[in-house]
């Protein structure tokens, strides 16, 4: 074999591109690509061919008989018509020009074989300028792009309407929240199957460029087009928010563990995370969900209150542009404060078992003030204090007391607005023998304390 027949050998191998069974020739340099379509189109393949002009198309036979070639389009695919001029050479059948933009139905013996020829001729895309439509500039960014990519076509064996997914692709930087305490600008890329239907996106939360590049075939062709650097300042907003509650752990303290809110006072820091373009913020405070009757407003990122009164409260996050034309609202946080309890015990061990019984507490709920006084049977106050959390652990001077009865006047005041004046005894138990170095009294020097 001579170099010019081995030369004229490898031009033919570089103009077929076979699928299965199914081959083309006369492409030129660019393959026909193959698009694999689901199965419920009936389908085997969906070739787009870059010019169908000078394409032919053969189909290589698996029984050695001649296969039957028929088309069908969104008109007559119930009566697919035959086509005729089709060459059998004892391997293959082949059509010399192909017929673009129709299904093929290539029947091999008794079964058939489903394809769709797509000439891109007929669908170039061509991107020459975008500009930003900007008149929703806080829900809804349109483009206007000079240029075409409309839908390509096919149809089901049935008949349906589909659509190829050409993969155009606009990329541009938002904002992300991370759902913690922080906006990340993050790249994002909006696919679109076509352009005749318009592109339309959810408008970025930063300032940033916008770049339209496809399609899917011309990429795979090394023909991508593309409009790069268009500019958009952006006015739309959002935020984020976070709200912290101050934590206690008071063991006898009831309503700790409600959510936001609970027993009283409930102190709690407020933060906003505004994005770029907001320039006016607001918490709002309001009893109602709707947030018909606000009763506080703080014009800031951070607000840090303390509710002292029983009651449901909703407070929320709100900003807005430099012209107020584009503005968001938080999340909705709800705080219940609970109305209020007390409740004053009349006996307790200390110095007996470690741990069990051995602090004087009072049993509460809500309550922002508070005063409790203890006294002996002879009216020396022993132990004063104005934190419900605490209590009196039964020393006195730094000793253990005697056992007995002693008196307790407890004054407090509720988140509810009730009053308490409470006044009752205390009876300590006899503790453990050698407790705090003595066998029950305090000796000579406690004045019978």
């Amino acid at each position: 074999m001579n170099k010019r027949m081995i030369m004229l050998m490898a031009a033919a191998l570089a103009l077929l591109s076979a699928v299965g069974q199914v081959s083309f020739t006369g492409y030129g340099e660019y393959a026909p690509i193959v698009v694999t379509p689901d199965k419920s189109t009936g389908l085997e393949s969906i070739f787009v061919i870059f010019d169908t002009q000078g394409v032919g198309m053969s189909f290589a036979s698996s029984s050695g008989e001649p296969a039957v070639w028929t088309s069908y389009n969104s008109n007559n695919w119930n009566y697919p018509e035959t086509i005729s001029g089709i060459r059998w050479d004892g391997s293959s059948t082949t059509l010399s020009q192909v017929i673009p933009n129709m299904g093929y139905i290539i029947q091999e013996g008794t079964r058939p074989h489903y394809y769709w020829v797509v000439n891109y001729a007929d669908y170039m895309l061509e991107l020459n300028d975008m500009s930003i439509n900007n008149e929703s500039p806080c829900n809804l960014l349109t483009f206007n792009i000079d240029g075409h990519g409309n839908a390509i076509p096919y149809y089901t064996i049935n008949g349906h309407r589909q659509v190829l997914d050409r993969d155009i692709k606009l990329t541009y930087n938002t904002l992300v929240w991370d759902d913690s305490t922080h906006w990340q600008e993050q790249e994002v890329v909006e696919r679109f199957a076509a352009l005749d239907q318009g592109v339309e996106i959810t408008p970025p939360l930063c300032n940033t460029e916008f770049s339209l590049r496809g399609d899917y075939f011309l990429n795979q062709w090394g023909m991508e087009q593309g409009i790069d650097e268009v500019y958009f300042q952006t006015q739309a907003v959002s935020c984020g928010s976070s709200a912290e509650q101050e934590l206690r752990d008071n063991s006898n303290e009831k309503g700790l563990d409600s959510g936001l809110g609970g027993s009283a006072p409930v102190h709690i820091v407020f933060t906003g995370y505004p994005t770029d373009a907001v320039v006016y913020r607001e918490w709002e405070m309001a009893t109602d969900p709707d947030f018909e009757n606000v009763i506080l407003q703080y014009n800031q990122d951070e607000v840090d209150y303390t509710f002292n009164e029983t009651g449901t409260y909703y407070m929320r996050y709100m900003v807005a542009n430099a012209a107020g034309t584009c503005e968001y609202y938080g999340d909705t946080y709800t705080i219940n404060v609970s109305e209020s309890e007390l409740v004053c015990p009349n006996v307790f061990s200390p110095g007996s078992t470690e741990g069990v019984n051995d602090v004087w507490k009072v049993y509460y709920k809500s309550l922002v003030e508070f005063h409790c006084w203890i006294f002996n049977r002879w009216g020396t106050c022993v132990c004063e204090f104005t934190d419900p959390g605490q209590g009196w652990d039964g020393t006195y001077k730094g000793r253990l007391v005697d056992t007995g009865v002693y008196y307790y006047v407890v004054k407090a005041t509720g988140s509810d607005g009730t009053k308490y004046n409470k006044r009752g005894d205390i009876t300590i138990l006899r503790y453990k023998k050698g407790a705090s170095g003595t066998s029950g009294g305090m000796g000579g020097d406690t004045g019978g304390y």
